[in-house]
């Protein structure tokens, strides 16, 4: 097949990561390329002799190896698109619009012009790393709020057949950070569209997680807008997790255990301060609590360690290994466990 000499011209032979992972570990892959169309994709991938790793921002990968041997793809398809006012209630026309998104969008870009242009649902979600499209495969999630509640469906190449297939909320079996595309589907498809539900009047506000509502106190804000609850978690995050310009970290490492609502009691009995939110299943404790109380919490073993105010992040100081911080993660893993009796599930993925 043939393939033009320009988007030939585009493939990076033996590559540097270190600047595509927010983590900052340097590691090279056989091949490199940026994918803006669907066309280009469909090409490179037709050639390509090599295994491939779709890639994001970045945001939620750690690299454990110096080297891979595969094309690494990197997501830019670009562009948002309002499809129509798709839902319609008894008391308001056109209270929400459906918007189509590329899946190479910055995430946090695009609840920021969700925010100004007055479209409500993820303003919970401000100043999460990562792409569009990662956001399904993840079903981020924070404050109350997760992409499942305003997810309508998703786009997707599928890698073997190089037809474009449509995947609905239900279809992608969203869970607690969890979906389709981290288990039946994982590493079939390339997700290249993403399609809300925003509303656009009566928006329903969520501020009964963390420090939302504090923060409105202390800014004297008593009737707040979508864009004051999106500035007050952008100030608590801020606040809690480090700028990975400055800290090379990925965020929250492990996802918060949910556990049986019984043995919660248990671990109150012995743990009284013990921190958990009951769900409809039983209780989601807070990772982030077990951890510190393992004696993790600001941690340092040489260029990595367990974040000073943030026991949830794992951090690179500098010149950190991937594979060192993998260890540490099994280390404080085997401590909860060996403590508290609760396993601890990475939210990062190691390759």
């Amino acid at each position: 097949m043939n393939i033009s000499l320009k988007l030939k011209s585009r493939i990076k032979y033996r590559f540097s990561l270190k600047k595509y992972n927010t983590f900052g570990i340097e590691a090279q892959c056989a091949a490199f390329i940026n994918i803006k169309s669907i066309d280009d994709l469909i090409k490179v991938l037709k050639i390509n002799k090599l295994p491939i790793q779709i890639m994001g921002g970045g945001s939620n990968i750690l690299f454990t190896r110096e080297h891979y041997d595969r094309l690494f793809i990197k997501n830019e398809l670009k562009g948002i698109q309002i499809v129509g006012d798709a839902f319609h209630d008894d008391k308001a026309s056109n209270e929400y619009i459906e918007v189509g998104i590329g899946s190479g969008e910055n995430w946090h870009q695009f609840v920021e012009f969700a925010v100004k242009n007055n479209w409500g649902g993820i303003e919970n979600l401000s100043l999460i790393p990562g792409t569009m499209g990662a956001s399904p495969i993840q079903n981020i999630g924070a404050y109350g709020v997760e992409l499942k509640d305003v997810f309508i469906k998703l786009e997707a190449l599928n890698l073997n057949t190089f037809e474009i297939e449509t995947f609905t909320n239900a279809q992608c079996q969203f869970g607690y950070r969890d979906s389709i595309f981290k288990t039946a589907l994982k590493g079939q498809y390339f997700i290249t569209k993403v399609f809300l539900k925003l509303r656009t009047a009566n928006h329903v506000l969520h501020m009964d997680y963390g420090d939302i509502q504090k923060i409105l106190k202390e800014k004297n804000i008593e009737k707040p807008t979508i864009q004051d609850i999106s500035t007050a978690v952008i100030q608590i995050r801020q606040s809690k997790l480090p700028d990975p310009s400055v800290i090379g970290n990925a965020g929250s490492f492990f996802k918060n255990p949910e556990i049986p609502a019984a043995l919660f009691q248990q671990l109150k009995e012995q743990f009284p301060n013990i921190v958990g939110y009951p769900t409809s299943t039983g209780v989601k404790v807070a990772a982030g609590w077990l951890i510190e109380h393992c004696g993790w919490k600001g941690k340092r073993l040489g260029d990595i360690g367990v974040h000073e105010r943030q026991a949830l992040v794992l951090v690179n100081y500098g010149n950190g290994h991937g594979a060192d911080i993998q260890q540490l993660a099994e280390d404080i893993q085997a401590s909860v466990r060996e403590r508290f009796g609760i396993g601890l599930v990475a939210e990062v993925n190691m390759l």
